[in-house]
């Protein structure tokens, strides 16, 4: 499995913490997915600045300019699978009858 943002290895590779309040496990997944968002941004940024520098001239390694590329999609799917995830777990929360 591609993991473009490490995020699967880095959840493996978590030692068993102390039990948290509740309150900060909330922001740190709200940070954890801030910092990968902004990954993603620079990623995509890294990109585009390599594919103008391939036309432009600046760079000849195409290459380099095609992993770029590559590594920004890949991590912009696994984004959008993210997204998917939360929103269908949101919705069968949102089923559930009480």
């Amino acid at each position: 499995m591609i993991d473009p943002l490490g995020i699967v290895s880095r959840v493996n590779a978590q030692q068993p913490a102390t039990p948290r309040p509740q309150q900060a496990a909330g922001a740190d997944f709200k940070q954890e997915l801030l910092d990968e968002l902004r990954k993603v941004n620079e990623m995509q940024q890294d990109a585009t600045q390599a594919t103008n520098e391939l036309l432009t001239g600046q760079r000849d390694d195409i290459e380099g300019v095609l992993i770029a590329t590559q590594k920004a999609d890949s991590a912009f799917r696994m984004l959008v699978a993210l997204q998917n995830k939360v929103v269908g777990a949101y919705d069968e929360v949102r089923n559930i009858r009480v």
